[in-house]
């Protein structure tokens, strides 16, 4: 493992790993803890700059390109900033079930299913995990779609954390 393709990197790419890691270490903690009070709201907050970041700064990001600089991936990231203001909305409006349900959903989809895209060999983070053997992004990306589509079927069985 090398940080050189992340140090290398544009700054838009630099921005925007250096957002995802708080992102993602903060998300569960955050959205799955049971109690909601100062230290949730807080962390709550920290982490929603850090996925707005994250978002933001994936539009100056250009990978698979469809139109002009944007590619199918910038979907993700409008569909992280809508899913933070509706939450935001929800909470303050104390619609919770809602707020806990569209934050999950915002966590899972622009962390775990955009995060596991990363993993692409030719992508940066797959140069940075697996220099040597490129490939491999592609078995963890297999094994992660799995766990998401465990995680969504069980969810809508309502066996895992009820909404």
């Amino acid at each position: 493992m090398t940080l050189d393709p992340i140090l290398n990197a544009p700054p838009a790419i630099q921005i925007h790993v250096f957002a995802a890691i708080p992102a993602t270490v903060l998300g569960p903690f955050v959205i799955y803890r049971k109690r909601r009070d100062l230290l949730h709201k807080s962390l709550g907050y920290v982490w929603v700059v850090a996925m707005a970041v994250m978002a933001l700064s994936s539009f100056f990001i250009s990978g698979w390109r469809i139109i002009g600089p944007f590619g199918p991936i910038h979907l993700l990231s409008i569909f992280v900033l809508h899913g933070l203001i509706s939450g935001l909305i929800d909470a303050r409006a104390t619609r919770i079930t809602e707020h806990k349900a569209t934050m999950q959903g915002v966590y899972w989809w622009g962390i775990g299913f955009a995060g596991l895209l990363t993993l692409m060999p030719g992508r940066r983070l797959n140069e940075t995990l697996f220099a040597s053997h490129p490939e491999n992004g592609y078995w963890v990306m297999a094994a992660g779609l799995l766990l998401l589509i465990a995680r969504w079927w069980f969810a809508q069985e309502g066996r895992l954390f009820s909404v």
